[in-house]
């Protein structure tokens, strides 16, 4: 076995290697940041199966990143998952098992529940997966920010609105890159070296999301990006990533851990400011 490495480290390095790997590699390295918490579950030919590729590519993935084998690459999952997958795996058939077994379809109460269950689930990985590493570096860089640029597309947008909101309760200059009109190139075109973009962006990663990274990038701007993975194209060259797994009912995921992330880094922020949070001030009525 390799020289001993966290679930965490193992992550941040198949990130950073990513793009030399092969193609089946790729799609090998894909399966096991999205499946993770399950990992220590399955057999290395359900894999293969899943992947489309011969258990042999799942081996040779496992020795790209220093292990003999599968199994000693799923030894580090297992002690980083293990407590936490086996909830994550029992909602999830929970939610599936309620659908499949009705006879008659569901009641608007029974949908919401269900919904709401998913919910649950999201919230409670993302307790369990929580780095504080990288809780710490995204609230140091809101600390430090001369202006933060907030950007986001479709589905994430309302968060990227919302964070927008909530960081105007303080001192700190703030930016939605909305693209009102087309105008996503003017909008981050003035982002410089001190200033903190923060990217919200899921599969499958807004075109205009990452076109507002690549100019931050130019700029020398730092870069807080919420994903939903390590590989994802916009965490390449972050300087912060939180990652999130929302949960899912229906084909629906929810926006609930998101947005729960995005009020904590608000709450932080306002901790670490000295607890001082500067309301809007009263300029009178509109037509004052």
């Amino acid at each position: 076995m390799t020289k001993e490495i966290s679930a965490d480290q193992l992550m941040q390095r198949i990130a950073e290697e990513y793009e030399d790997l092969s193609k089946q590699l790729k799609v090998i390295a894909k399966y096991v940041e999205e499946h993770r918490q399950t990992l220590v579950l399955e057999r290395i030919t359900d894999i293969a199966q899943a992947c489309e590729v011969q258990p042999s590519a799942i081996v040779r993935f496992a020795q790209r990143f220093g292990f003999s084998g599968f199994s000693d690459m799923q030894t580090v999952f297992r002690d980083a998952f293990a407590p936490a997958g086996g909830n994550v795996n029992n909602y999830q058939k929970r939610i599936r098992s309620v659908i499949a077994t009705q006879d008659t379809p569901l009641s608007n109460t029974q949908v919401t529940q269900n919904f709401i269950t998913a919910c649950q689930q999201g919230l409670d990985d993302l307790s369990q997966a929580l780095d504080p590493a990288a809780i710490d570096k995204a609230v140091e860089l809101l600390v430090k920010a001369d202006n933060i640029y907030v950007v986001a597309v479709r589905r994430m947008f309302p968060i990227a609105s919302y964070i927008s909101y909530a960081l105007q309760h303080t001192a700190k200059r703030v930016h939605l890159v909305s693209g009102l009109g087309g105008m996503y190139h003017d909008q981050i075109r003035s982002i410089r070296e001190n200033d903190l973009m923060i990217a919200i962006s899921f599969q499958p990663y807004g075109k205009e999301t990452r076109y507002c990274a690549r100019v931050a990038g130019q700029n020398k701007a730092k870069q807080l990006v919420i994903t939903d993975s390590q590989l994802s194209p916009l965490a390449r060259n972050a300087d912060a990533v939180l990652t999130v797994k929302e949960g899912t009912a229906f084909s629906f995921r929810s926006l609930t851990s998101t947005i729960s992330l995005c009020q904590a880094l608000f709450i932080a922020l306002s901790y670490r400011l000295e607890l001082v949070i500067e309301e809007t001030r009263d300029a009178g009525a509109y037509d004052d």
